[in-house]
């Protein structure tokens, strides 16, 4: 791909100016997935056929001079997105054959920009995990040491668009599953306002916090991918009816006198002094260009853990009792009584990780428990929010790590399901605040593995985190990935 555009600016240009057809952009990412992803596994499903149709479709598009921003640019959709007509597994044998009869609200509103879809991309199993080795079908890998970690849920997703296999791609945030793993592969990844992007589609893992946002290789890129997602549905009964400006109207402009906060907790015991190293860096060159570093403490942060994990698991053992193996889903063939038809259904439908946050939900929502458990974690919900809205009553942003530590092997953490949850330390708090938030590379450890910060904004100002992301790209330099 070194002689064909990067960015999705560069590649309307050069669609627009006939210096390549969406064709012939889409044979280059097809080519390029045929010959790498057989050791990335990336993606669950590759819809080549269905990309050349919608290339060809784009093309009279553009030859009419009616292109829209996106069209006739290749993307990647996470596979617990609902694409019509296209498989739509969840990473799970529960959904291994599962084709939906409709398009989840984004899916719509992308075909309407004549995309090309390459293909739904890996993930963990029901975006249960942070490393995708949860999936039941493709257990991915980093382009940076194919022997690590992507990061996840939307590991097939940053890990395609760091492979240069798409130009940018969806993906879901439940607690970090879009910034951490673009943390882990070096690229740019964004979660929205929560109720921003129209959840109608987006397979359910925790209601209350799930959202769907883009990943790419830039916060320009994220934010024109941004635009063309966002605003009210009406099938989304929590999608706000706040206006959506231009997310990218805000970059580029000066830094002078904006104020960004650094929680202590965010920096404390626990971080890779490697990762508070480069951030702390990045806070220094913010402050370079004329931003002002505002030191705070956030105590609650410590319960942020224990909270998020109650709740997403409560709400979690909630949506996946639809799965029952009678109305849609796996189904066993043997059983001999209704009750052993959920039972064995269940049990060889889900992997271990979904089985035990499903246990925990209904631990923590049983009679006896409820009021110790999930009545705590959601009174600490508000206090974490409460103590965000302090912060951002000085502050313009908040700057922290997005990951505790680089992408490690999968035999270092992933059979510690304690360490796992302990990992999302740095990224949850923003989906219990319903915060925005921005990961961008800002660093490589000793062996070559990208290092991500976090920028998180106030609630519907993903324009200022947008600014920062791309002010600190412009004077970072980016190594990729040698598959």
């Amino acid at each position: 791909m070194s002689d064909f555009p990067k960015g999705l600016a560069q590649m309307r240009t050069a669609l627009d100016q006939k210096q390549i057809s969406a064709r012939e952009l889409t044979e280059e990412y097809i080519k390029s997935i045929k010959a790498h992803d057989d050791k990335l596994k990336a993606f669950i499903t590759v819809t080549e056929e269905l990309a050349f149709s919608q290339a060809d479709e784009a093309q009279e598009v553009i030859d009419k001079g009616e292109a829209k921003l996106l069209t006739g640019i290749p993307l990647a959709i996470k596979d617990n997105i609902c694409t019509e007509g296209v498989r739509t597994t969840c990473a799970s044998k529960m959904l291994e054959d599962f084709v939906p009869p409709y398009n989840a609200t984004v899916m719509d509103k992308l075909n309407a920009q004549n995309i090309v879809m390459l293909g739904k991309t890996s993930m963990d199993e029901f975006a249960m995990g942070g490393s995708t080795q949860t999936s039941a079908f493709a257990k991915t890998c980093n382009p940076y040491n194919l022997e690590c970690v992507p990061g996840g849920s939307s590991g097939g997703s940053a890990a395609a668009v760091s492979a240069g296999l798409c130009a940018a791609a969806l993906g879901s945030d439940t607690g970090g599953s879009i910034r951490q793993p673009s943390a882990f592969c070096g690229v740019t990844g964004m979660k929205p306002t929560y109720s921003r992007v129209s959840r109608y589609g987006l397979v359910a893992f925790a209601s209350s916090f799930d959202q769907i946002g883009p990943i790419a290789d830039s916060a320009e890129d994220c934010a024109v991918l941004l635009n063309q997602i966002c605003g009210f549905d009406i099938h989304d009964g929590s999608s706000t009816h706040e206006s959506v400006p231009d997310f990218t109207a805000k970059i580029g402009k000066p830094l002078d006198g904006m104020k960004i906060a650094l929680p202590s907790e965010f920096y404390a015991q626990g971080i890779d002094d490697e990762i508070k190293q480069s951030v702390l860096a990045a806070a220094e060159t913010y402050k370079q260009m004329g931003a002002q570093l505002i030191e705070c403490s956030m105590p609650s942060l410590k319960y942020a853990i224990p909270s998020y994990y109650l709740i997403s698991s409560a709400e979690a053992a909630s949506n996946l009792s639809r799965y029952d193996g009678i109305k849609y889903g796996y189904r066993h063939d043997k059983a001999q009584s209704y009750e052993e038809l959920i039972k064995l259904s269940r049990s060889e439908g889900f992997g271990d990780e979904v089985k035990r946050r499903i246990l925990l939900g209904n631990y923590a929502l049983s009679s006896g428990y409820y009021d110790a458990y999930y009545g705590k974690a959601m009174a600490l919900r508000q206090v974490i929010r409460e103590e965000y809205s302090e912060v951002f009553e000085r502050c313009d942003a908040i700057l922290a790590p997005t990951t505790p530590a680089v992408a490690y092997r999968p035999d270092e953490q992933v059979s510690d399901p304690v360490k796992m949850y302990q990992a999302d330390f740095c990224t949850v708090t923003v989906n219990i605040a319903e915060l925005p938030a921005i990961s961008t590379p800002c660093g490589y450890n000793p062996n070559g593995m990208p290092i991500g910060m976090s920028i998180i904004g106030k609630r519907f100002d993903e324009q200022t985190i947008i600014q920062l992301a791309d002010a600190f790209e412009k004077t970072f330099v980016k190594t990729q990935p040698k598959l």
